[in-house]
Order: structure tokens, then C-alpha cells, then sequence
């Protein structure tokens, strides 16, 4: 089956699902997300898939955020069902039987940090950028990325990366906990892969139990916490600061906040 905003395969089973939209830095629009959730759907069903690997296409992006330019004309209600849309495909992802893999080639920025906080392990090429700078928009992480980060990096680590909006290089990434290894950006996919492989070759039924407990046991409460940041984020699309920073950056220009 082909995709218009991804590429997948899958060989020696290992699925590598690639974000194809590198003009635009792979952000996410609506249809990436569409596409995104067959694959996960494909995944679910195809015992034969024993990992799952997922990057970005081109030199400069993993996801460099989601489609500004359409989320400027949303409202609170359109907002709540595209935060909504994201949530259930990234819980869908996360809750899969299998290890996920992000080999992070470039920028994770907003819903791109957030796609790679849902995967179980994640590897940086030292071209690779993390962030969350929602507030330089007026909004927050709509897709889950409040929760996640806090629980992967601590709440004070994350209410500093969230509230001012920094970009994290690869190195400082991995001591924060936000990825496990940075390599060359050559080495980045084989080595993901070599991993992927790896767990691929051990017992499915033993690796999924793994996965299961430890997830569950570690993250009490999560879709009480997702539900908190899927309000907050559709609320703030009711602000004219919301609007104002989403046409700011639209119109490649500063924001002119009103607190409002």
C-alpha cells in the first residue's frame, strides 16, 4: 500500500516507517496523521512485524512540528478533535506488542518530540534537535507531550523545557533522558535498525509482556493527565494570544502578545 506523507516497508521483521514530507521538514498535517494511524492499524495485525522503526526523511528533520498554517484557522472545538485524533494514534503506538524505535535525524520539535516521547527507545544522530516551543505560539504540547516529558525527565526539567520553548541538542538530550545514544549522523538507521533486529529476534510473547509491565508500572494514571492537556490545549485556541502567535509565525514575524 502506498502513502502519500510516509514510506513503510518492512524486512526481516522489522517495520521502518520514514516521515516523507522533508520540504516542509515532515510536519504533521492531518493526513500524515491519517496515514500514521494505517500503519499503526497494519502493525497491530501483522504478527510478522516484531519491531517497529520509525525516522524522518532528508538530512534536516525527524518531524519538525505539526502544520502551523492549519492549525491557525482551528477553533477550541476543531482543536479538542485534532488533539483528540493525535492522542489515540500515539496511545495506539505506544500500547503496541512490539519495541518502537525513533532514529532521530534532525529536528523533534512539538509534535515531532511528542511522536518520539511515545516510542520505547530513541536514538540521536548529533544533528538532532528536541523541543517543545508550543509557547512561542500561545499554546502548549497538544499531543500528549506535557505528560510523557514530565514522566520521562521530571516535572522541573520538563516545566523548564516546556515554558521556554529551547531546542535541546542531541548531547544534552541524552543526559536529560530524552534519548539513550547519540552517534554520526551515518550510523544513526543501521545502528536503530541493528537494535530493532536485535529485540526482533528474541521471544515475541516474552518481549511484549516486558513492555506491557514495565510501561504500566512506571506511568500510573497517564490517560487521567493526557485528558488535563488535551483541555488546556483546545481552551487556548479560544485566546487571541493563541492566534496572534500561530499568525506570527505564519507571517515569519514576532508575536505581539496581549494576554489574552
Amino acid at each position: 500500500m502506498g502513502y502519500e506523507n510516509l514510506l513503510f516497508d518492512v524486512a526481516d521483521g522489522v517495520g521502518t516507517l520514514t516521515f516523507n514530507r522533508p520540504k516542509v521538514l515532515n510536519a504533521l498535517n492531518a493526513r500524515t496523521l491519517e496515514e500514521l494511524d494505517e500503519v499503526v492499524s497494519k502493525v497491530e495485525r501483522d504478527r510478522a512485524v516484531r519491531a517497529l522503526l520509525l525516522t524522518g526523511a532528508g538530512e534536516k528533520a525527524f518531524i519538525a512540528g505539526a502544520d502551523i498554517a492549519a492549525m491557525a484557522e482551528m477553533g477550541p472545538i476543531e482543536a479538542r478533535r485534532f488533539a483528540e485524533t493525535a492522542h489515540g494514534i500515539l496511545e495506539r503506538l505506544e500500547r503496541l506488542p512490539i519495541p518502537t524505535i525513533a532514529a532521530v535525524n534532525g529536528f523533534a520539535l512539538g509534535g515531532g518530540c511528542e511522536v518520539t516521547l511515545a516510542c520505547d527507545l530513541v536514538y540521536a544522530s548529533e544533528k538532532a534537535r528536541f523541543g517543545q516551543p508550543e509557547v512561542s505560539l500561545g499554546l502548549i504540547p497538544g499531543f500528549g507531550g506535557t505528560q510523557r516529558l514530565a514522566r520521562r525527565v521530571g516535572v522541573m526539567r520538563a516545566l523548564e523545557m516546556v515554558m521556554t520553548g529551547e531546542h535541546y541538542e542531541a548531547a544534552r538530550a541524552r543526559d536529560m533522558g530524552l534519548c539513550l545514544e547519540v552517534l554520526p549522523a551515518a550510523e544513526l538507521v543501521p545502528f536503530a535498525r541493528a537494535q530493532a533486529a536485535k529485540i526482533a529476534s528474541k521471544g515475541p510473547v516474552a518481549v511484549a509482556q516486558a513492555k506491557r509491565v514495565l510501561r504500566a508500572g512506571a506511568e500510573p494514571d497517564l490517560a487521567t493527565g493526557n485528558e488535563l492537556e488535551r483541555q488546556a490545549f483546545a481552551a487556548l485556541f479560544g485566546s487571541l494570544d493563541a492566534k496572534e502567535g500561530m499568525r506570527a509565525f505564519v507571517e515569519k514575524r514576532a508575536a505581539a502578545w496581549k494576554g489574552a
